[in-house]
């Protein structure tokens, strides 16, 4: 699961790459990619229509039929890799995982890893301390060049979290 602020920029760009890339990969089947944001102030709202525009003219699917929503503890519970998009989303996050504020329930299993963390190119950060440096900036601001900077980091990482979901898959069997 892809998290960012509204779910409906950075988000649903990186499922929808990420659908992509692990159906390439022969992984459509058993793994299922899904995207939400760590504020319910988009709720019900569409993907952003810069974002559907950079989709499309990179050739992929335009999240139609996407709906917004807010993490939940049980989305935590029930998806074993979740991809904050900044430090602040998985500082978030992780409260929610142990229970501090946000209503979380502790016990829950997903590994929370930056998004960015897969990109070979991105620096190596200790969590906590410079974590920051793996934030996807967030285009919603912008113009639509920030959209295309947006998808440009989200390809950059996208085949790194396909190689370990593989891992992760072959480790079960």
């Amino acid at each position: 699961m892809t998290v960012c602020t509204g779910n409906i920029c950075r988000s649903p760009m990186a499922e929808v790459v990420l659908r992509d890339r692990l159906e390439a990969a022969g992984l459509g089947d058993r793994v299922v990619v899904d995207s939400t944001g760590v504020s319910d102030e988009e709720h019900g709202n569409p993907v952003d229509p810069r974002a559907r525009r950079v989709l499309a003219a990179h050739g992929y699917p335009t999240g139609e039929g996407h709906r917004a929503r807010q993490v939940t503890p049980e989305d935590l519970a029930d998806h074993d890799l979740v991809l904050p998009m900044t430090a602040q989303h998985a500082r978030r996050l992780r409260r929610l995982v142990t229970g501090a504020g946000d209503g979380g329930r502790p016990g829950a299993t997903a590994e929370i890893r930056m998004y960015r963390s897969f990109d070979p190119a991105a620096p190596v950060v200790e969590r906590d301390v410079d974590e920051h440096l793996l934030d996807v900036d967030d285009p919603w601001y912008g113009d639509q060049d920030g959209f295309e900077t947006t998808l440009a980091e989200v390809e950059a990482a996208a085949d790194g979290v396909v190689a370990h979901v593989r891992a992760r898959l072959e480790a079960r069997v």
